[in-house]
């Protein structure tokens, strides 16, 4: 049994082998990044003013058939059973694409979820018409056709013209359970106005409520109580019988006695509608807010997408709406059950698993995207969310191997530690510019101020001082901060010292070039500066802790 909200940071295959026990996940929702073809770049709105925006390359394109998605194949054929055979299958089709690579890396991670998720458990493949008819084959294999309940419709964007086809407007959702016995809340969307106006065209006199009349009688020749006479009509006598509403019935507390009493109790409480003759027998007032809710299809064209002004959007360009996957958890968990997204990107499922007191699981290969989720719990939870994070450094000997390992990781990760966002996007076009931070500190129209960082993991000398120096001047920043995995030594410090000191119009003195080490920001210290004002992420807006949004300051 998991107690604790987790969130790792490592590829997704390894962390559910390594620590996510067998059958203990209640639902899966995962939207796994694809097209071969794409960049997927997570980009941050600029929020000095200007319309230009950063992109940040934050998972570089994994679907390429090489030797990675061939030993990914092997591995997978090697373990036999339907999935081997449904891979054998696609190599035949396909030969050695990257579409077949993008199934040799999602069948061993389908496997796992399958293995972690509960025999009551549901799972929610999110993903692109281009795939999912391999995608649902190959979920096919690994869960059973028989398992197979629903392929949902998104309608994900706005219409928009396609040359010489049909303008691609939806995603694709593909709903599997673990075996028969899967939980299903029957959860409920509410009904469009139009349908409410069209047809609940009465309105009671004595309450003002909207209702439609519907039949108290049921087709076929009953010969109990239900076929008998009562107020003088005799539903036999056109060859019906008496039917009454069972929840309504139980509703209102109606207990024994034969139908005509029913009859008798509905209508004493004003719940029987008597037409003219000539408009036929009497019937039940079935009001507006009696109605259950709509039955959901699997058709959704009543969650928008995120708007570019919405006060949810991140600025994640497959970032999903809240109420999407509010609608995914509320339907196949319930409070308490365990959430789990391998694919988690910017936390739209962390975030709504929190909201609706479920316990959960994220997982993502980059950095960054764990600064982003942590962020966004932060401001939209404050210290009502507890969870732990596994995979990043806590100490200075796992941040030396996070940079031997994979250096723009441990720039992500570093520039995490001091809410900065990468600048650039391309790796190695940085202008000497690792990272940037934007504040102010004089008033909410006053100009907004940037600081830059350099983030080096390997020497360092005074001549990287100097360097950056001149990228302050350049930029026309306010601060520059250089971090170092190695001490600075004594003349970096001075040719630091020389860049002099800046004066807050609050009164306050920050040093304009700073050198910060890992060990520095592992210790708690961070950049001196007015920081109450960072303006560097978009701020999530606040949630209440039952689930509804609180009127939260945006930045």
């Amino acid at each position: 049994m998991l107690t604790e909200n987790t969130l790792y940071y490592g590829d997704n295959l390894d962390v559910l082998r390594r620590y996510v026990p067998d059958e203990s996940v209640d639902l899966v929702y995962l939207d796994p990044p694809f097209k071969s073809d794409q960049d997927y770049n997570i980009l941050f709105q600029e929020q000095n003013g200007t319309r230009s925006s950063a992109q940040i390359k934050a998972f570089e394109d994994t679907w390429r058939w090489d030797q990675t998605a061939a030993s990914a194949y092997q591995e997978v054929v090697e373990s036999g059973g339907r999935v081997s055979r449904a891979m054998q299958a696609f190599r035949t089709f396909l030969g050695d694409t990257d579409m077949l690579a993008y199934l040799s890396m999602m069948a061993p991670r389908l496997v796992e979820l399958r293995r972690v998720l509960k025999p009551t458990g549901s799972i929610y493949l999110h993903c692109d018409p281009t795939a999912s008819h391999y995608l649902r084959m190959l979920m096919d294999s690994v869960f059973g056709p028989t398992n197979f309940r629903s392929e949902i419709c998104w309608k994900r964007t706005h219409a928009h013209s396609s040359s010489r086809r049909y303008g691609p407007v939806h995603d694709v959702i593909l709903f599997y359970s673990t075996g028969p016995d899967y939980l299903w809340t029957d959860s409920r969307g509410e009904h469009d106005p139009d349908y409410l106006q069209r047809h609940f065209t009465y309105v009671d006199e004595d309450s003002g409520l909207r209702f439609q009349p519907i039949t108290l009688t049921g087709s076929g020749v009953r010969h109990g109580d239900s076929g008998k006479p009562w107020r003088g009509i005799d539903p036999t006598a056109v060859g019906r019988h008496w039917a009454l509403p069972g929840k309504l019935i139980e509703m209102l507390g109606i207990e024994g006695g034969t139908v005509q009493e029913k009859l008798d109790a509905l209508d004493e409480g004003g719940l029987v509608y008597w037409p003219d003759k000539a408009e036929g027998t009497p019937r039940l007032k079935w009001y507006a807010d009696q109605l259950e809710g709509q039955a959901l299809t699997d058709i959704w064209s009543d969650i928008a997408p995120i708007s570019a002004k919405a006060r949810e959007r991140l600025g994640y360009p497959t970032q999903k709406p809240e109420a999407l996957l509010e609608r995914i958890i509320k339907a196949s968990s319930n409070e308490g059950d365990t959430v789990l997204d391998p694919f988690c990107g910017c936390g739209t499922t962390i975030a709504a698993a929190q909201r609706l007191k479920r316990r959960w699981i994220g997982i993502d290969v980059t950095h960054l995207a764990i600064t982003l989720i942590k962020k966004r719990l932060w401001d939209s939870f404050e210290d009502r969310a507890e969870y732990k994070v596994i995979g990043e450094p806590v100490s200075l000997s796992e941040a030396k191997a996070l940079a031997e390992a994979d250096r723009f990781q441990f720039q992500w990760w570093a520039l995490g530690l001091v809410g900065a966002r990468p600048a650039e996007e391309k790796k190695g076009a940085d202008q000497g510019i690792d990272g940037r931070l934007y504040f102010h500190d004089e008033g909410a129209k006053g100009k907004t101020k940037q600081i830059v960082l350099s983030v080096k993991s390997g020497g360092v000398t005074v001549e990287d001082v100097r360097d950056l120096r001149g990228v302050l001047e350049r930029e026309h920043a306010t601060i520059a901060v250089l971090i170092t995995l190695e001490s600075p030594t004594r003349p970096m410090r001075t040719e630091a010292a020389g860049a002099g000191i800046y004066n807050s119009p609050w009164g306050t003195k920050h040093p304009v070039l700073q050198l910060l080490t890992i060990a520095d920001l592992l210790a708690g210290k961070s950049i001196d500066y007015p920081s109450r004002t960072n303006l560097t992420f978009k701020r999530a807006p606040r949630r209440s802790s039952g689930g509804s949004s609180a009127q939260g300051e945006m930045l």
